[in-house]
């Protein structure tokens, strides 16, 4: 049987659900998901394998205008990654209006001649379906896009048919990843992105952007009672020495709770009993530290993604 493959980019605004799509399309949860902004630090690649066609869907930050060295690393990795592709998805939420951020990744789409389709998310909270036909008519008229789509990520409305156009556009070629691999991230990286989610979630608007997490240590053993165990070691770093109390809580009551609630989709995604132990250090304005920004494998001279 002859093999095919089909490299897709899934680019955006920041918050207009590219990383909800992402673990839609390939049918597991390997792409963070939060309401707040800079979820999506680097790019995450997704595999999925069907019969004889692989798709390698890439996730990428939501492009913003750069306050930092990081946004700056963001904005780049973003532009980088809609070019040389098969096709890229234009992710665009219908409940905001197009602006400067959206209009500069389809310029890069003429730059690139990149084959694009236009994916319009959120139509389940416009209640005026007439809305849906006008953003449609709008977008569709900023570039030649391959097709359309109106979607529904949280009511799975839509991503068979985003899918079905993807398919169209596959070619002859071997399948660069095992069939049954559903993503290059390392372990590493993917236990550190469940436990930022947890923070993300849990912690107040002015907190989240200035965490990293890094895991030191992820090792498998056997206890007394002849239980797998997989021993989690991550630091959690906060840039104020303000923000370490919040994220420690009062009595440790936050870490406890981020600590409980990241182990418990540790075990089920790595389906191990996991021990996780969390500390919270501080790196000042590390955000605009290119040195601390690479080791933490968010730019892109690190081999992590």
């Amino acid at each position: 049987m002859s093999s095919k493959t089909v490299f897709v980019t899934i680019a955006g605004r920041a918050n207009a659900g590219k990383s909800s799509l992402l673990n839609a399309l390939i049918g597991e949860k390997i792409a963070m998901v939060s309401s707040k902004p800079q979820t999506t630090r680097t790019k995450i690649t997704g595999i999925l394998t069907e019969g004889e066609i692989q798709y390698v869907f890439m996730d990428t930050p939501g492009l913003q205008k750069a306050k930092n060295k990081l946004g700056e690393y963001m904005n780049k990795t973003v532009r980088e990654s809609v070019s040389g592709i098969d096709v890229a998805l234009l992710v665009t939420d219908i409940t905001k209006k197009t602006n400067d951020i959206e209009l500069s990744l389809i310029q890069n789409f003429k730059e690139n001649k990149t084959p694009a389709i236009l994916v319009i998310n959120k139509i389940d909270l416009v209640s005026d379906k007439e809305q849906i036909a006008v953003s449609i008519a709008e977008l569709a008229g900023l570039y030649d896009f391959k097709s359309v789509i109106p979607i529904s990520v949280t009511e799975n409305d839509g991503i068979d048919i985003v899918k079905s156009e993807v398919t169209k556009l596959a070619s002859d070629g071997p399948h660069y990843f095992p069939d049954d691999k559903l993503t290059d991230q390392p372990e590493q990286v993917l236990a550190s992105e469940i436990i930022r989610e947890k923070l993300l979630n849990l912690l107040h608007d002015e907190v989240p952007h200035g965490i990293a997490v890094v895991v030191e240590e992820m090792q498998e053993r056997v206890n007394r009672n002849d239980e797998d165990i997989l021993d989690i070691s991550a630091v959690i770093y906060c840039e104020r020495e303000s923000h370490k109390g919040m994220v420690i809580g009062k009595g440790g009551a936050m870490l406890k709770q981020i600590g409980r609630l990241a182990r418990e989709e540790l075990e089920a995604f790595f389906q191990i009993k996991v021990n996780l132990q969390c500390w919270v250090k501080v790196k000042e304005e590390w955000r605009n530290r290119e040195g601390i920004i690479r080791n933490f494998g968010l730019s892109n001279n690190s081999s992590n993604t």
